[in-house]
């Protein structure tokens, strides 16, 4: 009853005809309730590719697998082998986060299992989408236990490099496994 006496109050006033009040009341309902329809988040995803030989993720951040010829890795630019060489390199550290379109890699803190008192971080930067040296970089840290403290530490000139290399080789061994050549 309130309803109808306010329709026909809002129908007076406007001298609106009431045939043409529903349709002005249900059009912005309708326009609002489509735009909240799930389009499925505008992702589409490239099943073409042949993924057999990649090996599955080994962390948890990765909660799918999507190859090294797939997934946002290939739209983000930055090249996809690279990234998956540089996770698959530093899976045995406990990363921090990974952010595949930025192309930037940041594990925790590791301990190696053979030293006390001793720690390592490490961040990869995938720098473009060619599947060269200078398109990775690699920062190491690393922290000794002085007086129940962690300090800053030197790093071996060398452990930058060699991380690099063998995030190198494993990004051309990916891309060896996918039959692919060039970048």
């Amino acid at each position: 009853m309130i309803a109808r006496t306010h329709f026909a109050v809002l129908t007076t006033r406007l001298s609106i005809a009431p045939a043409l009040i529903t349709p002005l009341l249900i059009i912005p309902l309708l326009v609002t309730l489509s735009a909240c329809a799930n389009n499925g988040g505008g992702r589409t995803v490239d099943t073409s590719g042949d993924t057999s030989a990649l090996s599955a993720p080994r962390n948890h951040l990765l909660g799918e697998d999507r190859s090294a010829t797939g997934g946002d890795q290939v739209q983000a630019g930055v090249n996809a082998y690279l990234w998956r060489g540089a996770i698959d390199t530093l899976s045995f550290m406990p990363f921090a986060s990974a952010d595949p379109v930025g192309g930037i890699i940041l594990t925790d803190w590791y301990s190696p299992p053979t030293t006390t008192g001793e720690r390592f971080k490490a961040t990869a930067y995938v720098l473009g989408k060619q599947l060269r040296s200078d398109a990775i970089r690699v920062a190491i840290f690393r922290q000794t236990l002085d007086n129940g403290q962690w300090v800053d530490a030197t790093v071996a000139p060398n452990t930058g490099p060699e991380i690099t290399n063998k995030i190198l080789a494993r990004a051309r061994q990916l891309r060896a496994d996918a039959g692919q050549t060039g970048n």
